[in-house]
């Protein structure tokens, strides 16, 4: 029995609503050190600012059991127009029974638990969306949602093996399942998330194992928060087998743990720590130097598409930049921090955290540096809000090793945004 057959012929009431919103988001940045100077003879320093921009138009129509969504986005840098580029954000639709079947087709923004495995990482400008199907069932307490996508470059219709070139969706083909469930009568919430990603692997025109193909990779693990009034505790546990696009075998894996007390209505407390595996051997070299592989099994858990903004640092010097080599010696990341609403308006944010590898180094000290965040944010408006923040860290000879950073000990990030999101229009017919 298809979907359309289970949608009702009547009993909803007719209601149509149309809605179209807009974002103007723009946020300046200052960075000073932390950044991959290799060139030999580089004339630049260890510094940069900037500003970028985002405007997004989203329409929205519902209908009982149908929704559609269309949101086109613009996203550059002020003063550069070949770093610009206007794309379709989201565009779907959705049908839905009563008894809380759906079906999802399209563009869409897809958000998980805590968004560390599957977010939209809406800190960077242009964000992330998936093309695919998704179909699921939601209500008691339950959510069972499955996902298929599938990408193919227009270039690439007639090539041998259906070969894909990564673009803005950065794998072949991704089925995705995963399940929801929330305790009755206990502020009790628990998932579990099973993914199949295949990507791209061996070239065009290759022969034998470097002949185009699909490697497999099997994402699998689970979340749960756990929330009696003043406290909060959430941990997710994830592993990471098959192997990757260069046909190595994946071993990997990652824990999380995290604490927040509400201590007051105005003030909470947070405390936490992250795990990601990393290979057994990685070679440090110095600059200059080159260093080989010695692993034949990938060892260093990547977050795949998650909301890495999110985690790690404020400063995004993991999981979004590369280490050297391409090793990955995997992370530890232990915070606290506090959250403090002196108005309804005004929040106030501080934390600290103390970031070293997973993994043993030969001849380094494992730890990578102490990161200080400070962030404040501000609704002018209902649809006005400004924000900023600032982030310093101490690296250490470690961190200048793998990274190829600045080692003098001031790693400096500033930025302030202003985001104004109004509703254009609204109608219900």
């Amino acid at each position: 029995m298809s979907l359309l057959m289970l949608l009702p012929a009547h009993g909803w009431a007719q209601d149509t609503l149309f809605t179209a919103d807009v974002q103007l988001m723009t946020r300046g940045e200052m960075r000073h050190g932390g950044m991959s100077l290799e060139a030999e003879n580089a004339q630049s320093e260890d510094k940069s600012a900037f500003i970028l921009d985002r405007e997004r138009l989203t329409l929205d129509y519902r209908r009982n059991w149908l929704e559609a969504r269309a949101s086109v986005q613009h996203v550059g840098t002020w003063g550069h127009e070949g770093a610009a580029g206007t794309s379709v954000y989201e565009a779907w639709g959705r049908l839905t029974t009563p008894g809380g079947l759906f079906a999802q087709v399209g563009r869409l923004a897809l958000r998980y638990d805590d968004e560390r495995i599957i977010g939209s990482d809406d800190w960077v400008m242009a964000a992330m969306t998936h093309d695919a199907l998704r179909v699921g069932y939601e209500g008691g307490g339950h959510k069972a949602h499955a996902l298929l996508a599938y990408n193919q470059n227009m270039s690439a219709l007639n090539s041998p093996g259906s070969y894909y070139t990564a673009g803005s969706r950065p794998y072949k083909t991704m089925h995705t399942v995963w399940y929801h469930y929330d305790v009755p009568k206990v502020p009790l919430g628990v998932s579990l998330l099973l993914m199949n990603i295949g990507m791209q692997a061996g070239t065009v025109g290759g022969v034998d194992d470097n002949a185009p193909h699909t490697e497999w990779q099997l994402v699998y693990g689970g979340y749960a928060r756990f929330a009696p009034r003043p406290f909060s505790f959430e941990g997710s546990y994830y592993r990471q087998a098959g192997h990757d696009e260069y046909m190595a075998k994946l071993d990997a894996w990652m824990a999380s743990i995290k604490a927040e007390w509400n201590a007051a209505g105005n003030c909470s407390l947070q405390a936490g720590f992250d795990y990601l595996s990393g290979d057994d051997y990685v070679a440090v070299v110095n600059k200059g130097g080159l260093g080989m592989p010695r692993h034949e099994v990938n060892k260093g858990f990547n977050p795949v598409y998650g909301s890495h903004h999110k985690f790690y640092g404020a400063m995004d010097f993991f999981y979004l930049s590369t280490y050297v080599n391409g090793f990955t010696p995997g992370l530890q990341n232990a915070y606290v921090g506090a959250t403090y609403r002196p108005m309804k308006n005004l929040s106030l944010k501080a934390s600290y955290h103390y970031l070293a590898t997973g993994t043993k180094l030969d001849d380094l000290n494992r730890t990578l540096g102490h990161e200080i965040e400070l962030e404040a944010a501000y609704a002018l408006a209902r649809d006005v809000r400004v924000a900023g923040g600032y982030s310093y860290m101490t690296g250490t000879e470690t961190m200048e090793r793998l990274k190829r950073a600045s080692n003098d000990g001031r790693l400096r990030w500033a930025w302030l945004s202003v985001v104004i999101a109004p509703r254009l229009f609204s109608a219900k017919w």
